[in-house]
């Protein structure tokens, strides 16, 4: 058996939780580093976003400040020994404007200017620059504000770093060919014109390519009873697809052998990360589960039910720590949802119980129950944080039992909820309605004009990633259990061609998220004289 997993943000592991590496008898050590810059995928990540953002910022600048065309054609084509050479890069955008000569110095006037001049419209441009930290004063600023770049200020943004295009890149990427495809793909804006402008022709792709070249490979670690893990990208499944890499799942696969089991991650619940998992990742990957677990606990169905919030750093209330079946039968409604979202896919659901010591047997019970009724396939108490694997072992027969059933299906019942040639709009309906329970999606006039301009761009062939909180089936995080009647407000759309796949953020959903009043770096440290991290979960 093999695990893949994604790298953890340092933005949460520092800002609201202590980290991801699992706790008890259950995680991946060394937890320290796990939780930390272990692989380095998420800097790689950061360096090449960012060296994308100024690549941008001054192509724009320069082609602002140079009016001649034969100027910046000097500049971009500076004689060797007296001869003008393409670059591998440069022959790629020649290649898409449809210019074939040998030499830059066989160009006419005419593709001389269309070369070297992008003519970005600074309005349409959708590619912000990141950092790893939950930053919220980084959601909008002005860029371009010193003596030197006078007149050339913008407003744009932060996104944290596992939100970057190019960490969806990385984790749907399945060769180094196929990732310096991608990258070169990547959309930043339109032109004046309304032609996409691409990482190609801004003439980065080719370094983002090689800040990336040792990111595509994940990082082998171990459970405590020494369960082999791949660790590699860190997408968030609520503003991105939320999965581990197409290239670690491939390569557990190929070390497990025809009878052996990979289990891979998707991100929170089946309305985000299973459902980005089954339309965006097994399209990339061409990769078909054989059965989803449903992971669920009393605590969150309690909340689900109307139990009172929970508050970071303030003890836990009562109702989560005593038996209370009526709050419970409230919130199963949720669970019952994701199973049914699981079917919707023609995929076998088996939930696990992951249970706390303050959980009845009476509540467990409750669970699992509720869960067969809904046409779970399994419903298993699992104990494995106190007892490791042991813990466990009913929740894997149940997965191998379904794992079999689905195998001698006569036929396979896998199947999309949309086809990729239908309508943007289709798609965002179709995920909204038969997934979350919307009754009504709205667009924003931004997003109406991003959808036409995407559709004339051809980009309608592309799944979609919905941005949206994790913490409800709807868009408001305050609504709990099954929301009905609600309408999910599509306020932008962004382009990850490189990707694959185009991103409505959904509500208020931000991009960079914030620090609490008592973030969890108030809890870690440094021990004088060992070096020992403390504090981190």
């Amino acid at each position: 058996m093999f695990t893949t997993i994604r790298q953890p943000s340092q933005g949460p592991t520092f800002g609201i939780k202590g980290g991801a590496a699992g706790g008890g008898y259950s995680q991946v050590i060394p937890m320290e580093d796990f939780n930390l810059h272990l692989t380095g995928d998420i800097h790689a990540i950061a360096a090449a976003n960012n060296l994308c953002a100024a690549a941008l910022d001054t192509r724009i600048m320069h082609e602002k400040n140079t009016a001649d065309d034969e100027v910046l054609f000097d500049r971009l084509f500076p004689p060797k020994g007296g001869k003008r050479f393409f670059s591998p890069v440069q022959l790629r955008r020649a290649k898409k404007l449809g210019i074939s000569c040998e030499s830059p110095d066989e160009m006419t006037p005419d593709q001389r200017s269309a070369f070297v001049r992008l003519n970005v419209d600074p309005s349409t441009i959708t590619w912000n620059r990141v950092v790893d930290v939950c930053d919220r004063h980084l959601r909008g600023i002005t860029v371009g504000k010193a003596a030197t770049e006078e007149g050339h200020s913008r407003d744009t943004g932060f996104d944290i770093a596992v939100a970057s295009e190019i960490m969806a890149v990385l984790a749907l990427t399945n060769s180094l060919e196929d990732m310096r495809e991608r990258l070169g793909a990547m959309t930043v804006a339109l032109s004046t014109s309304g032609v996409p402008v691409t990482c190609d022709d801004l003439g980065v792709s080719g370094a983002l390519a090689v800040l990336m070249k040792d990111a595509i490979m994940p990082t082998l670690m171990q459970t405590v009873e020494g369960t082999p893990v791949f660790v590699h990208a860190g997408p968030f499944a609520n503003i991105a697809h939320g999965n581990s890499s197409v290239v670690a799942d491939q390569m557990a696969l190929k070390l497990v052998g025809e009878g052996g089991y990979v289990i891979t991650e998707a991100g929170f619940g089946a309305d985000i990360g299973m459902e980005k998992f089954f339309h965006i990742k097994c399209r990339a990957s061409g990769l078909i589960p054989q059965c989803a677990v449903v992971v669920a606990t009393v605590r969150a169905l309690k909340g689900h039910g109307g139990g009172p919030p929970v508050i970071p750093g303030k003890p836990l209330p009562a109702a989560y720590k005593e038996e209370n079946l009526e709050l419970l039968s409230a919130g199963v409604c949720n669970l019952i949802h994701h199973i049914k979202n699981v079917l919707k896919f023609g995929v076998l659901p088996v939930v696990a119980v992951n249970r706390f010591s303050t959980d009845s047997d009476a509540e467990v019970e409750l669970v699992k129950r509720a869960a067969m009724e809904a046409g779970a396939f399994g419903a298993v108490v699992c104990n494995h944080w106190a007892l490791g694997g042991t813990g466990a072992v009913d929740l894997g027969k149940v997965v191998m039992n379904a794992c079999s059933a689905t195998r001698a299906a006569p036929i396979p019942t896998f199947r999309y909820l949309y086809p990729l040639e239908a309508p943007i709009k289709v798609k965002i309906a179709t995920v909204c309605q038969d997934i979350y329970g919307a009754a009504s999606v709205l667009y924003s006039e931004a997003a109406e004009k991003k959808i036409a301009a995407y559709t004339a761009a051809g980009y309608t062939q592309l799944p979609v990633c919905l941005a949206k909180t994790q913490y409800s089936l709807s868009t408001n995080p305050d609504l709990k259990g099954v929301p009905t009647g609600f309408t999910v407000e599509v306020k932008d759309i962004r382009a990850s061609v490189g990707a694959g796949f185009l991103y409505p953020l959904l509500g208020n959903i931000m991009t960079v998220p914030g620090l609490p009043t008592r973030p969890g770096f108030y809890d870690i440290d440094l021990e004088p004289g060992t070096g020992r991290i403390i504090g981190l979960f």
